[in-house]
């Protein structure tokens, strides 16, 4: 996690230096992460962990030792750290405040921008090096298994998504498993030849999470039940059940897939059960041992080896168009469930830094890196152009307004509006953070 943010605030930052740069504007300080001393506490130290000046140069390079962002100190610029003496002096023309505002508004958008070419570069990235592999939901023939609170709404085991608000859905994806659920309405073929029309509540997301975090996602592959593998010592594989072995009945009750297979071993836990088996085209027959926890150790082959999985690879110029498609459906999806976050349910799901943290895979995984880093820039770029003080997008803001009514907003405005935005950001850290430690700290003993 350390590392995915460290990158994207450093290409965030490089955004603003860069065109400061463009138009000779002075950049003082330019730091990952924020260096906050601890001089007002009698301890001397100005909280940066490495910093480099080069002889020739006015900027200063470092790492600060709270890694909660980074900045960009622009001279002339009323910005996060709050140098009202230096707005005091006579205006130079090295200065931020003395540029035309059209050159100060591509300085501020500049990390907004950078975020988001990153983005798109590293989806580009990873299509062309690992190409796309995926079962369409076409060629799953039978089709797929929904969550309870899907069925409540209306969707039914073996359903096949068409289209989620006039978009069409091709194959099972983070991206398509959001346009469904904050849709207004999703269409199904079902039983193979019926077009069904599914009207989706407002904040049904909700109720999908809830039953993910329960180990039951709202939508995944619906597989027949094949063994890929036994575990020594457990029911099937004392009852002689062989990798490629399709159990198809327990008890005289067939088991079309892997979920009501589950919920009969459920029902049958600490007995021995007859199971039919398709073994090499032919029918078969065997006793299997269930423990009390409802399992006989087998280890079920996976969608990709039942079902034809389709592979595209593309070359470098193909590449391009795909990953500005992958990063501009991430914008429009993460924007359009934005909404939520005026709710209740919304406000509470909130989370910070753990969030962030939990989403990484324990173990490390280019492809997994990659993707995150990426879906993060995105969210980094368009919550840092949202229309608040002490954002760029705040500051983009007044320039805008500067343009249109040709008149600049006072110094003390600005000095204001930017304690009102950081007190917002403030807040709203403590919040998310504080619904991190609820959730895994507090919640479970209240539980």
């Amino acid at each position: 996690m350390i590392a995915s943010l460290g990158l994207l605030v450093f290409i965030h930052e490089l955004g603003h230096f860069m065109w400061a740069r463009v138009f000779g504007v002075k950049v003082e300080k330019f730091y990952l992460f924020f260096d906050i001393g601890l001089k007002k506490l009698g301890i001397n130290w100005d909280g940066s962990l490495l910093k480099y000046k080069p002889k020739k140069s006015d900027t200063e390079y470092g790492v600060g030792w709270m890694p909660l962002g980074g900045y960009c100190k622009i001279a002339g610029m009323i910005d996060e750290s709050m140098d009202t003496e230096q707005m005091k002096q006579p205006e130079q023309p090295w200065e931020f405040r003395s540029k035309p505002a059209w050159q100060r508004l591509l300085i501020m958008i500049g990390g907004v921008v950078n975020n988001f070419l990153l983005a798109i570069i590293i989806y580009a990235g990873m299509v062309y090096y690992w190409g796309e592999q995926y079962i369409p939901y076409k060629n799953a023939e039978m089709g797929m298994n929904f969550c309870q609170s899907a069925e409540k709404i209306g969707f039914k085991d073996g359903d096949i998504p068409l289209s989620a608000d006039g978009r069409q859905l091709y194959y099972l994806n983070s991206d398509e498993v959001q346009a469904m659920t904050t849709a207004k309405q999703v269409k199904v073929l079902r039983n193979g030849r019926d077009t069904v029309t599914i009207d989706i509540p407002e904040k049904f997301i909700f109720d999908a999470e809830a039953d993910a975090k329960r180990g039951e996602p709202f939508i995944d592959y619906r597989v027949p039940v094949v063994v890929e593998s036994t575990l020594p010592g457990d029911g099937a594989d004392k009852a002689g059940l062989k990798k490629g072995d399709r159990i198809l009945t327990v008890d005289t009750v067939d088991v079309a897939d892997f979920g009501i297979f589950t919920a009969q071993l459920i029902e049958h836990k600490g007995k021995t059960v007859k199971m039919t088996l398709m073994r090499d085209g032919k029918l078969d027959s065997a006793n299997v041992a269930v423990s009390d926890a409802g399992k006989i150790g087998i280890g079920l082959r996976p969608a990709p080896l039942i079902y034809k999985v389709e592979s595209k690879a593309y070359g470098f110029f193909e590449s391009i168009p795909r990953g500005i498609e992958m990063g501009w459906t991430k914008m429009v999806n993460y924007v359009s469930s934005l909404k939520l976050l005026f709710s209740k349910e919304g406000a509470q799901s909130l989370g910070g830094f753990g969030t962030i943290g939990s989403i990484f895979p324990d173990t490390w995984n280019w492809a997994s890196f990659w993707d995150l880093t990426a879906f993060l820039s995105v969210i980094l770029a368009f919550m840092n152009i949202l229309p608040i003080p002490a954002l760029d997008g705040g500051h983009v803001m007044f320039l805008l307004y500067e343009i249109i009514l040709r008149r600049k907003p006072s110094d003390k405005f600005l000095e204001r509006a930017q304690m009102v935005g950081m007190t917002i950001l403030i807040a709203l850290l403590l919040w998310a953070n504080g619904n991190d430690i609820y959730r895994w700290l507090i919640k479970p003993f209240i539980n």
